[in-house]
């Protein structure tokens, strides 16, 4: 099973980045949170590495609606049409 990294609509403060982060590593997302404080306070990017993931990272709802488009092309694409008569148009 593949991971997919999005924001999560449901363990969000903000943008649900870190929820998505912590989802994503297994972690639980408070300590995500801290991290993302400490780089902010520390080194001041904190704050423009969390912009920066919330513009690009994919949230949960549209990473469904992406799923739901794929499912319903395979079962568009296992359906044939075959006609009862073939008509020549000469």
């Amino acid at each position: 099973m593949n991971k997919t990294l999005y924001r999560t609509e449901k363990d969000k403060m903000i943008g649900g980045v870190c929820g998505g982060l912590g989802k994503y590593f297994d972690i639980d997302p408070t300590i995500v949170r801290l991290l993302f404080a400490l780089i902010f306070f520390g080194y001041g990017s904190g704050a423009m590495i969390y912009v920066l993931l919330w513009i690009i990272m994919p949230s949960e709802a549209m990473i469904e609606v992406k799923s739901h488009e794929v499912e319903s092309e395979k079962d568009v694409e296992e359906i044939v049409v075959m006609p009862d008569e073939v008509i020549d148009a000469e």
